[in-house]
């Protein structure tokens, strides 16, 4: 298996956990988004929105993180399911996995402009809106910490796509030296030390390059 996107992008990371999880080898093709290479027409003839990433298996390809990782998930693994079988369990996780787009990734992208974007391209951080943005993350943290009081994971006694998508905006949190939001949060803050010490995502920090 191709996979099209950039180790920078949390949506990247996310297949790439997925792939890891279930023991699927897959080669990174890198799209350089700082050049625009998302945009030319040879990309967008993979992916008609000019995002990342996509997944290539063979004749089937396949965009948007959500879709791949469902489907990475159903191919033939000697892993667990990263899907509950359980339909009340599997409605949480959906719900969850909803949750991180539209409720964190907004303000966690904020912090990324102000502190990573904004310098690279010549402009200045405002630390109004990353105060801003460190208060909307809280809101979701605070969200979080209320519903891992006595559970392990998100949708209950055991490790999910729920769980799993919340990695990668984690890291960028702790590489963005802003990762007192979750060690000030007891529940949240173990839940961390519980899925980011996963073999699977040990693996993608082995392989992704250093922070910028």
């Amino acid at each position: 298996m191709k996979l099209h996107g950039n180790s920078y992008s949390t949506c990247t990371l996310k297949a790439l956990l997925a792939l890891a999880e279930k023991g699927h080898a897959v080669e990174l093709i890198p799209v350089d988004l700082a050049k625009g290479e998302q945009r030319t027409p040879q990309h967008r003839a993979l992916h008609p929105f000019a995002k990342i990433p996509v997944l290539f298996d063979g004749d089937f390809h396949l965009y948007e993180s959500g879709a791949i990782i469902r489907y990475v998930d159903g191919l033939p693994s000697s892993a667990p399911s990263l899907i509950p079988t359980d339909a009340k369990a599997r409605a949480v996780m959906e719900q969850w996995v909803s949750v991180e787009p539209s409720y964190l990734q907004p303000s966690v992208f904020e912090i990324r402009k102000q502190l990573f974007l904004n310098p690279m391209f010549g402009g200045k951080t405002d630390p109004a809106e990353v105060e801003k943005a460190r208060a909307g993350v809280a809101g979701v943290l605070d969200v979080l910490e209320r519903a891992l009081e006595g559970r392990p994971y998100l949708a209950g006694s055991t490790y999910s796509m729920a769980d799993l998508v919340y990695v990668p905006t984690f890291q960028f949190l702790v590489i963005a030296r802003q990762d007192d939001l979750i060690l000030t949060r007891r529940n949240v803050a173990a839940w961390w030390e519980r899925i980011s010490t996963r073999p699977a995502w040990k693996q993608i920090l082995a392989g992704a390059p250093a922070s910028r």
